[in-house]
């Protein structure tokens, strides 16, 4: 298929998953799968195309973002505290990226792998809804 037919598939595909919740990767994965987009190339787009959708939230919520830089005395989550803060809790996260990167790469963004997590969690989106219901 044509890549710039692929790419404006992707970008609807990404557009459409970004803001609900389900993975927008997972979804831009299999799209790229069924369409034989995959490689290098693709692993570049995708990082880019998501790029823009951060920059996207980052631009609709600056005001939230530039607060956390402001400290306040009257909230714990604020000034050079909030982002020391903030950095440790993503230090767990990095740290197993870091060590585990290649076995992350290679067994969890197989279009196999995606399905079933997506279909995981969409079974626990259910439950969840179905157990809120009932309450």
């Amino acid at each position: 298929m044509d890549n710039i037919v692929s790419a404006a598939i992707l970008g609807i595909v990404e557009g459409l998953t970004e803001f609900l919740p389900v993975s927008s990767t997972g979804h831009l994965i299999l799209a790229g799968h069924l369409l034989g987009f995959t490689g290098p190339k693709a692993d570049s787009f995708e990082v880019i195309i998501q790029l823009g959708a951060i920059l996207a939230v980052v631009v609709m919520y600056r005001e939230r973002f530039f607060g956390l830089l402001r400290a306040n005395p009257y909230r714990r989550f604020s000034g050079m505290r909030g982002i020391i803060l903030l950095g440790l809790t993503c230090l767990p996260a990095a740290l197993v990226g870091f060590f585990a990167h290649k076995a992350i790469k290679t067994h969890l963004f197989g279009p196999m792998t995606v399905a079933l997590a997506l279909a995981g969690g969409a079974v626990a989106i259910l439950a969840v809804e179905a157990m809120r219901r009932r309450v």
